[in-house]
């Protein structure tokens, strides 16, 4: 997702201004409209959130994306429970499904944090809740929407401590975009909250 660093938003093809990552495909345009950032507080939305964002490390989240509904089939709509009885015959057989992110690390990585997951006390969404910061700047460019804060580089390390596997600062922020722990939409994009701080 690259931009000019010095924009804010920019309008989309119906003419509202749109953060400068969503104005290249439909497919990241309706994810951008109708999900990123929309507040995500049960077990099963934020595991898939987490599980997305892993398999994003090294691509583009247009890959992701359009890849999705093939994870969500063979992970059972990212349900930890069934995910973490998953064994060493699942990952071989997804391993062969040309449909899906095939990499080894990743999808034994969904299943190990499926068990995980499911070891949590108070359950995953609200362990991660838990380091959603107070407060956060109001992104006026791009440049100005961090990688990492402090925040998300400490729930990374907790959960890393609790056995998850491709959760470093990064990624975790990303999470935290994606589930509305933050709101990272410019400030003049249209879906920005206006009661965000």
């Amino acid at each position: 997702m690259t931009a000019d660093p010095d924009t804010g938003a920019r309008p989309g093809p119906d003419g509202r201004p749109r953060c400068h990552w969503a104005l290249a495909t439909r497919d990241e345009r309706e994810y951008h409209d109708t999900e990123w950032g929309h507040t995500v507080r049960d077990d099963q939305g934020m595991f898939e959130r987490i599980s997305l964002e892993g398999f994003q490390a090294g691509l583009s989240w247009l890959t992701v994306l359009r890849k999705r509904e093939a994870l969500r089939e063979v992970f059972a709509g990212f349900d930890p429970s069934t995910v973490a009885a998953y064994t060493p015959a699942d990952v071989e057989r997804m391993l062969t499904d040309a449909r899906l992110i095939r990499s080894r690390a990743k999808i034994e990585a969904v299943i190990s944090n499926a068990r995980a997951a499911l070891d949590l006390p108070g359950g995953l969404a609200g362990f991660v809740w838990s380091y959603a910061p107070d407060r956060a700047p109001v992104p006026r460019t791009p440049a100005e929407v961090p990688a990492t804060t402090p925040e998300s580089t400490a729930m990374a390390a907790a959960l890393k401590r609790r056995g998850f596997r491709f959760v470093g600062p990064t990624t975790a922020y990303a999470a935290m975009q994606a589930t509305g722990m933050v709101d990272d939409h410019l400030a003049d994009c249209f879906l920005r909250r206006p009661s965000s701080p």
